[in-house]
């Protein structure tokens, strides 16, 4: 007695080869400074606080953030004039930088970070003495 079995095709997406990456998109940033701080404003339209990501190794500050594309439901994009991907940028941080008072917020689409200098090179007034 020979028992068929029915073949059926595998209905499941074929992965992305291995080689294939999402695009990066370098964020523009403005670097901007006072005598207690620098800040960098990095523009990463289409992220979110959620996925945004700050990393500090070293003297190595990466930022990343997700794009997640918006098209309002039942539509289907026919035309963008912006590019889209994923945000990441790399800094390299120099000794002046006090590393533990580094702060990150995110807000409508530009990451703020609050990079505090170390105490040894912030202005100071030096006292002026008499003899």
């Amino acid at each position: 007695m020979k028992h068929e079995i029915d073949k059926k095709e595998n209905t499941v997406p074929k992965p992305k080869p291995k080689h294939v990456h999402e695009k990066n998109l370098m964020p523009h940033v403005d670097i901007i400074e006072n005598g207690a701080n620098i800040l960098v404003l990095a523009d990463m339209p289409g992220v979110d606080e959620k996925s945004v990501e700050v990393e500090l190794e070293r003297q190595e500050l990466k930022i990343s953030g997700k794009v997640t594309p918006y098209v309002p439901e039942g539509y289907t994009p026919v035309f963008t004039e912006y590019k889209q991907g994923n945000f990441q940028r790399t800094f390299t941080l120099g000794d002046s930088i006090n590393r533990s008072g580094i702060k990150a917020v995110m807000k409508n689409g530009v990451l703020r970070l609050t990079l505090p200098k170390s105490k040894d090179v912030q202005p100071r007034k030096i006292t002026v003495l008499s003899e």
